[in-house]
């Protein structure tokens, strides 16, 4: 269902490295939330860090809502960033289980595994 890596960079390294990595392998980042920062504001302190980066490839959303506007309700991806017991690491909701959702389709099939392949591409290029 994840698919997480531990990185060599700082969490601060790491966030910046993101957005170029995503934008090189032809998506868009939609939003990012800093979660760590978000609880701060309403004084909830987090020991760990953790940024989600929120993403789309418009070919593929157009894909995936053609074989069926259901699939509206998996998006945007996520890749998040975070620290956890002081190691950075990167990772990502796997999109493997959406054919699951809507049946057997060997086009939404197809795509799903190239989505995945580009989004894990992404994980293991920002490391």
């Amino acid at each position: 269902m994840f698919y997480i890596v531990e990185s060599s960079k700082s969490f601060y390294e790491a966030t910046f490295d993101l957005a170029p990595t995503i934008q090189r392998l032809g998506f868009v980042t939609l939003a990012t939330h800093d979660v760590g920062e978000m609880l701060q504001r309403r004084e909830i302190n987090l020991d760990d860090e953790c940024q989600i980066f929120e993403i789309g490839n418009y070919r593929y959303l157009e894909k995936l809502l053609a074989i069926d506007m259901r699939l509206s309700l998996t998006l945007p991806w996520r890749i998040s960033v975070f620290t956890d017991n002081g190691a950075t690491k990167i990772g990502v909701s796997r999109p493997d289980a959406m054919p699951g959702l809507i049946g057997e389709n060997a086009e939404l099939t197809r795509v799903i595994a190239e989505i995945e392949g580009k989004l894990m591409m992404i994980v293991d290029d920002a490391r």
